[in-house]
């Protein structure tokens, strides 16, 4: 049982001044796992504040300064390693071999990544007696998702710091343990009080304060896209700026000469990994139809041979899905599936078999859809669920059209086994980010999507330039 009754502001851990307890349930066996407290508006007025006195000093600070810091906050992440990776099972259901090889490897290296990028970014533009300075935007609030509670936290709190901004932190409300022990990490590398601030809240009250408050310069928001829009409109009376990293329904095209065995580990890697969880999941396959038979087999075989169940176990591919409430959502797309038609391939409504202490545990069954039409809501709504869409193509163009056809524009991935072609196809997909063949993610580039996956970018120096305003000085002659 993990609790936590404080939250962390002004470089203290205090206790709320306006807090509800809240009781978190375990995700593999539905079961009270965690209490937290909750803070209200109350303690979103003291962080701001805090964060608000401390931005001179801190926004005053050089880029060697910075830099010295956020490699003492990635040190001090890596000796935490494995505490953040049991954070992450314990919130989310994360396999623990996925949160060790995964969650906590991509936001540990942020830290590094952002130090890095700081050092080769000029931060003045001499031009003649013009000066173009690029200067931290002030106090940023920070509001991430459940679904990677370690990398999106880390990733936006590196940006932030390495620009010189102060920050308040508003983690997902369905996983607090891993922000909780990301400021246990900022506190003993020695961030300077204020300038990180920790409010664990419901969106409805925390989220919409940080949004709308006139001491907040700046907004990142990662979510949902419908959420966004509040966000946004909260925003919009101080005109403050708002960063949107949103939902996806991201494709995958295998082209004519692609390697089966790779087209099938992405769609297992990226389509069911994290249980489907992924803004950028490859949950739609778009498969030359000549082709769509041996790929629904090998695919099938994969998926067959897949551990779903313990999380602790370090031979399990798949946890539960977060919470019972997603777990209904997953199940309605799975249903919708069916009745518009489309041919359930593997898995299904329901549960899988599992034992005895996990079967009040939010599992869904690894579901395959072929015969999809590209109009069924499979196709375009955001499952987030191991549910993949999978889609037969008559020509190269026909796919391209297919996988820009959506609202979303996030994630895409090309598998060919010629290099060129590949690259020619992911060069005309309307994604912010593009995977060819079984290349590894990488952390250290910009992340961000086109159409209704939202604006600007994150990671690296492109995530630090969000988080600086510009400036031009002119007439300067010393």
């Amino acid at each position: 049982m993990r609790k936590a009754d404080q939250l962390y502001i002004n470089g203290e851990w205090t206790t709320p001044v306006d807090g509800t307890v809240q009781e978190l349930t375990d995700p593999a066996t539905g079961r009270c796992g965690g209490r937290v407290v909750l803070g209200g508006a109350g303690d979103v007025g003291r962080a701001v504040r805090a964060a608000r006195e401390a931005f001179p000093a801190f926004g005053a600070t050089s880029p060697a300064e910075r830099i010295e810091l956020l490699e003492a906050i990635g040190a001090e992440y890596a000796r935490r390693a494995e505490d953040m990776a049991q954070a992450v099972t314990a919130e989310l259901g994360s396999p623990i071999s996925l949160s060790r090889s995964l969650h906590v490897p991509a936001a540990q290296p942020q830290f590094h990544h952002a130090a890095e990028a700081l050092g080769r970014m000029d931060l003045v533009d001499r031009r003649g007696t013009t000066w173009v300075r690029r200067e931290p935007i002030g106090v940023c609030a920070l509001i991430t998702p459940w679904n990677y509670p370690a990398l999106q936290p880390a990733g936006k709190v590196a940006s932030a710091l390495a620009a010189g901004c102060t920050v308040v932190l508003k983690p997902a409300q369905a996983a607090p343990y891993s922000a909780l022990l990301l400021a246990e990490i900022l506190d003993a590398a020695g961030v300077p009080a204020g300038v990180f601030n920790l409010v664990l809240g419901r969106g409805s009250v925390v989220g919409d304060v940080l949004n709308a408050h006139e001491d907040v310069d700046m907004v990142s928001f990662t979510g949902s896209g419908p959420v966004s829009v509040g966000v946004s409109a909260a925003a919009a009376p101080t005109a403050k700026r708002v960063l949107t990293e949103l939902g996806g329904k991201s494709p995958q095209i295998v082209l004519p000469d692609a390697d089966l065995d790779i087209a099938v580990s992405t769609a297992v890697l990226y389509g069911l990994g994290n249980s489907g969880q992924t803004c950028g999941a490859a949950s739609r396959t778009l498969v030359p139809r000549d082709r769509l038979g041996a790929f629904l087999d090998a695919l099938t075989a994969r998926i067959d041979g897949l551990r779903v169940g313990d999380p602790q176990a370090e031979d399990t591919f798949m946890g539960p899905v977060v919470s019972h409430g997603q777990w209904v959502t997953v199940q309605g797309y799975i249903h919708q599936g069916i009745d518009a038609g489309a041919r359930l391939v593997t898995g299904g409504p329901g549960k899988p078999a599992l034992p005895a202490p996990l079967e009040g545990g939010h599992f869904v069954r690894p579901t395959v859809f072929a015969d999809v039409g590209n109009d069924m809501a499979i196709a375009r709504e955001e499952i987030f669920g191991p549910v993949l869409s999978v889609i037969a193509y008559d020509s190269v163009e026909e796919a391209l059209g297919m996988a820009n056809d959506s609202p979303f524009g996030l994630c895409g991935y090309v598998t060919s086994s010629h290099p060129g072609r590949a690259r020619a196809v992911a060069e005309q997909m309307r994604t912010g980010y593009v995977l060819i063949n079984d290349a590894d993610f990488d952390f250290n580039t910009p992340w961000g999507g086109y159409k209704q996956s939202g604006n600007g970018r994150e990671w690296a120096d492109f995530g630090i330039g969000e988080y600086l305003e510009t400036k031009s000085i002119v007439g300067v002659t010393a």
